[in-house]
Formats: structure tokens, sequence, C-alpha cells
């Protein structure tokens, strides 16, 4: 007797439904998409409504062989791809490349968030059609980025050099880190002071306490923008007279985070486990798609990791509560369950938040199955699940208002008043679990042990501190901030974030150091040209809105023809302006060397692999050789001078420049000065300081250090 075909994109999700649906069932996977447009051309028919002209890539064709045999012999069809867009459009693409016809065995699709042995059988029992209206959205921007890509990518060819690349997304994404960069440069430091004052109550100066200067005595706000205006409010603050004038005492709730959606998982996996968002997805599908679990066998961990929801199926709440109950005790359970309102407007409820598909699999139980980062990513999303349905942590913050004023005699200073605040946790919470992590740029709210204190009362003077401050331009993007600002501006989905990280790192339009983006001369120079001449492709605001109308398909709400429709045509338009009005621009740039050949300068020119040295020459004299940023730091095992270098894999390091004869190398940029304490190398650690290769000793860099990496840099 035939048996039953079911059809998924990749080899382990294909292991785990086997085992799951057992004997009677054959699974193929598709290892992906089965078509795609061509290559080689454009593959849209602008004149015939956009039509698309799906080919089958070369690698594929064996597999789409096997499927079409296996698919002769079945009695029956399942379409069992992911629960999204993308997998809607691969579910039809098997139908069309495989040409199931009239006479091909019945066809049906099937649809389910997690791989659990319930959940597939209940998608089994209960089978549908391809969801068109997704087909058509998954089409539109598929189309549209083609259109983009293949219609600036030759522009770029021809007015700048060849291997350059547009996206419609992509380009967003380098004017956001361009334009943040611009910022840094633009902005002007200005200098500001903070005052503290250490006070104590008279009976117990053991319990002293520091409260910070903010205003005048009548509440006027107190800014001190030099060293004179500085000194002046510390000789008045050291004459003062201290007491108690006001105490607010208040309990504060502090409410636990929604489960993960897609990008908020990205964004905590890079703050707390330092994750890539592609390294996070990769290990997501892992998860998802299944892991053996000794005799368990293979099984699914968590939901679908492509999601924009924060629903969470009621069944998963009322598990995850009893769990709360047992484990943790009925005051960590609030009276009722927790609901979250939908990330974002066009979310798909449908869909699931990113939870373990069973809360009582604990991280701890997942040990001898998991790897190391796989077992992280799971602890981070089981935590995050479990955290949700908490009881809010409690805190009683206690805020002290207290008058400076002055003590008589003489000319009279004026009076001041300072602020201090304490906070502390009456009842953890979901706090016994799991916290946010927090962006770099972010920061605490300093706080202080108080002690007992009343209105009224005198506090004796114990001394005071003035720090000089400079404000701060914005920071540089990271993993986690790129991505929520996206997500802010409605600039991708789930489904590109990480894409769109990795696209705009290999193409060299930004590197990443230390963990921040910096765009790079290539991809400064590119986002001007589309800035200039494309200003609605890289508008984050158009972007957006188009993605809005993109998202209006899926539900039927919008037709897609009629989408591009609106797009192209002035597109088109700004194109032909384009080829007609720009110039030839020239990446070259003098660099000081001459060609060791025929004498003539050398300049800088980018390549497909980051800056280079070409004669000015060229073509009568074709020599070329690499370009070597100094760092003016010795090599420690040859003395060499240490270069800036790139792999492969476009990472930044720091290499000898005698290599392939000595290849020591280090991650972080070495500091010209040597260890004080023995001698070796230090490189760059965290904000001004540097950490020593041998002895690990810390170094706060000197000014004229700084001057010189500047220099460098």
């Amino acid at each position: 007797m035939a048996g039953k075909l079911v059809i998924v994109e990749s080899p382990a999700k294909a292991r785990t439904l086997s085992a799951i649906l057992g004997r009677g069932y054959s699974v193929k996977a598709s290892l992906g998409h089965v078509r795609d447009l061509p290559k080689a051309s454009l593959g849209v028919d602008i004149e015939q409504d956009f039509a698309p002209k799906y080919v089958i890539p070369a690698e594929k064709k064996k597999i789409v062989g096997e499927i079409k045999k296996a698919a002769a012999k079945a009695s029956f069809i399942y379409l069992a791809t992911d629960p999204d867009r993308e997998g809607e459009a691969i579910s039809w693409h098997l139908v069309q490349a495989v040409k199931l016809g009239k006479d091909a065995p019945p066809i049906q699709r099937v649809v389910f968030h997690e791989i659990t042995k319930e959940a597939v059988r209940g998608a089994f029992q209960n089978p549908g059609v391809i969801n068109m209206d997704l087909v058509n959205a998954q089409q539109a921007r598929r189309i549209l980025d083609r259109l983009v890509g293949y219609k600036l990518s030759p522009l770029l060819w021809r007015k700048v050099q060849r291997g350059l690349s547009a996206g419609r997304v992509q380009s967003v994404a380098v004017r956001m880190v361009v334009d943040r960069e611009r910022e840094i440069q633009d902005f002007i430091s200005q200098e500001y002071w903070i005052i503290e004052v250490e006070l104590a109550p008279p009976e117990a100066k053991e319990a002293n306490f520091t409260a910070r200067l903010f205003a005048l005595a009548d509440g006027t706000k107190l800014d001190i923008a030099n060293k004179g205006d500085a000194d002046r409010v510390v000789t008045d603050l050291e004459k003062a007279e201290y007491a108690v004038k006001g105490i607010a005492k208040k309990q504060v709730a502090r409410q636990p985070a929604s489960p993960f959606i897609t990008s908020t998982l990205q964004q905590e996996a890079w703050r707390k486990l330092h994750f890539t968002a592609g390294r996070t997805m990769a290990l997501a599908q892992q998860l998802y798609e299944g892991l053996p679990l000794g005799e368990e066998g293979s099984v699914g961990l968590i939901t679908y990791m492509r999601t924009d929801s924060t629903h969470v199926a009621a069944s998963a709440i009322s598990e995850t509560r009893e769990f709360i109950g047992e484990k943790y005790g009925a005051r960590f359970l609030p009276p009722k369950a927790r609901s979250f309102a939908r990330k974002t407007k066009w979310a798909q409820e449908a869909h699931e938040a990113i939870r373990p598909t069973r809360i009582h699999r604990q991280p701890e139980q997942l040990r001898p199955f998991l790897n190391p980062a796989q077992l992280k990513l799971y602890e981070l999303i089981w935590k995050r699940m479990v955290a949700s349905q908490m009881s809010a942590a409690l805190y009683d913050t206690t805020n002290v208002e207290i008058e400076a004023n002055n003590a008589g005699g003489g000319e009279q200073p004026p009076g001041y008043l300072l602020r201090a605040s304490s906070s502390v946790v009456k009842f953890p919470g979901f706090m016994a679990v799991y916290t946010e992590g927090r962006d770099e740029d972010e920061r605490g709210e300093s706080l202080v042990s108080l002690p007992k204190l009343s209105v009224g009362d005198k506090l004796i003077y114990l001394g005071t501190s003035a720090e000089q401050c400079f404000t701060q331009p914005p920071p540089r993007y990271t993993e986690a901030t790129l991505i929520k600002a996206l997500e802010q501006r409605g600039i991708g989905r789930p489904s590109t974030y990480a894409p769109i990280l990795s696209t705009i790192q290999e193409r060299d339009y930004v590197n990443k150091t230390d963990g921040k983006f910096h765009p790079t001369e290539l991809g400064i120079i590119v986002n001007k040209i589309l800035t200039e001449h494309f200003p609605r492709i890289v508008d984050p605001g158009f972007t957006a809105q188009m993605q809005e109308q993109l998202d209006r398909i899926a539900p039927g709400k919008h037709e897609w023809v009629a989408a591009l429709q609106q797009f192209y045509p002035p597109f088109q338009d700004t194109l032909n302006k384009a080829w007609t009005n720009l110039g030839k621009v020239s990446m070259a740039q003098v660099s000081g060397e001459t060609c060791p050949n025929c004498g003539r300068p050398m300049v800088i020119k980018v390549g497909r692999f980051g800056r280079f040295l070409a004669c000015s020459g060229y073509p009568d004299c074709k020599t070329a050789m690499p370009y070597l940023v100094k760092t003016g730091a010795s090599c420690p095992e040859c003395g060499g001078e240490l270069v800036q270098r790139m792999s492969k894999k476009k990472k930044v390091f720091y290499g000898c420049s005698k290599y392939p004869q000595c290849k020591f190398a280090v991650n972080r940029k070495p500091v010209p000065q040597p260890c004080p304490a023995c001698g070796k190398l230090l490189v760059q650690s965290r904000g001004d300081w540097a950490r020593c290769v041998a002895c690990q000793t810390r170094v706060e860099i000197s000014e004229p250090e700084k001057r010189k990496e500047e220099v460098a840099s």
C-alpha cells in the first residue's frame, strides 16, 4: 500500500517528524526553496504585471526529482513547511516545481508552531490548503527586493566600483549606521560637574551616606558648567548647615517582560550571551526542529522562532502557572494569568511567542543532551517564559530631600537642595528567576543605603566631592540596539533582522569593532550616492510604509501587483535621472607611499576584500600591495609593527606586518605604550583602559597615547 508523503524544509525537522508520525509516513526535506528568480537576469516581466520567471536552481534539480518520484508513489501528500510567509511560499513552489496537477494524490497543508507529538498529530488531523495571500505577500517582497537590487547595483558598479550592491532594507540599515557616526563626529561635548556631599546623623556617624546636589533652595535647577563655579559651590557647601527637608516613601512594583519574539530574543542573546543575531537564529532553529533527548527521542524544545506576536497558548500559560506554584510557591504566582499586547501592528496572532514546548523540561535536565550554546539559549528562553507569569517584584523606595542653608555670619551663601535615594527589594517576585539585560549605553539609577531619618533631623557634614564630567555623544549601534532601532521604525521583519546585519558586513559597508558597528569608507560613499539620488529608497519612513503595504497583503487587505505598480514607476524615473546625472566616483585616496616599480604615487583603493594600495599609473603600471593600517605598537615576538588586518569573515584583527614570517595576532587593538608592570604588549579593553596580554595588568591609557590612537585610526 502506498504511504503518505510529508515534505518539510530541513533534514533535522524530517528526522523529528519521522519519529513522531511513525510507520506509514515518508518524510522528505526540500532543503529550503526549490524555485527562485534567476541569478543571471532580472527574472521579472515588468510589462506583464511584474510576473516572476521562476527557475529551479541546478543544485535543487536532484532534490526536486527525488520528491517527484516519492510523490508518484504516495497516496497522500502533506506540505509541512514552516508556519510563516516564507514557509507558505516554499509549499506553493514545491507544488509548482514537482508539477502536482489534477492527477496527483490529494495535497494538503499542515501547520504547527511546535514540533511535539500533540501539536503535530493535531495538525495532521486538521489539515488545510495553501494560503495564497501569504504566498503573494512573500512574492511581493521578493520581487520588490529584486527590482531594487538588480536595478541599483549596476549603477553602483558603473559609477563607483564593481561588486557593489544595494538593497531595499540593507541600504536603510547602512544609512542608520552612517547617520549615527555623523552624529558622533559632529557632537560637541559640554562640560558639567556633579557635586555630592557625604552626610551622617549626629548620633551615628558610621551611618554616613551620600547626597547629590540638584537645585538652589528655591527649586531652581542648578547647572554647574566649569571648575570655577564648582569651587564656589563647594566652598558654600563646606560652610552650610544640613537638615532633612522632606521624605517620600512608596512601594514600587516592577512587572516582568513578555515572552520573547524574534527581535527581543536576538537583542537579549546579544546582551547576555554576546551571540550575534545569525548565531541566535541558527541555535533557535536547532531547538525548534528537534534534538535527541535519550529515551524520549527527538523532540522540538521551543515554539517557532520567527514571530512578532507575544501571544501564548492558554494551555502553555496554565502549565507555566502550575509549575511556578509547585516550584516557587503561591506568593510567586499572581492571582490572574498575564497576557501581553501584541508587539507590532501587523503581528500574526495565530503565531505564539517563543517559549519552551514543555515548561517542566528544565534547562538543567537537558545538560547531557545539548551543547553549551544550545543550552544557554534554551535557558534564556525558559527563564523568560517562566518569569513572564510570575508575581511582580516589589521595592520599598525612599527619596530624601536635604536643605543646605547658610551657617550665619559674614556674606551669606545661597541655600541648596540635595537628594539621596534608596531602594530595597521587599519581594523578588519574577526576579528570582530572570531580569532583563541592559544595553551598554543604559545606566541604572544610582542608589545608596540610607539610615533612619525624620523630617527636620540635623545632619553632620563629612565632606564634598566634585567630579568633572562631559556630555557624551550617542553610542554606536550594537547588534541589540540596531535590531531594536529597525524594529521601532517598522523596518524589516522577524525573518530579516539577522540577514540584514550579516549582509551589511559582508558587503564591507560596515564593520564591527568591540561589538559596535562602524561605517566603512565604502559604506559612507555608497550611502551618500543613494541619499542624494534615491532619497526614498534609503528613507526609513518610506521603507516602513512599503513594509506596511506588504504586511497588508498577507491578510488579503491589499493586492500585491497594485503595491508594485505604486512603487515602480517613480523608482524607475529616479533611476534614469541618476544614470544621467551621477558622475564617476573615484574611491582612490593618496597614500603617501610611492610605487616600488615606477616611482609614481600609490593610491588607496577599495576592493572586495577591503582597502589595498595600487599604483596611480594604472593601467601602465599594475603594481598592487596590501594596505596596512599601522597601530604604532611593536610585535612582542619579532619587533615588527602591528597592523590592522581583516579576516575572510570580515572580522578586524591585528597582526604582525612581517606575516607570514611572524604569525603573531590579537583580536583587540594594540596600544603603543608598553605595560608598566612587565613591558609587554597592551591591548584596548573597555573605555580608556588597556590590558596587558602577558600579566593581565589593567592600565588607563594616557592622553598622548589616546592622540596617537586617533592619528593611527
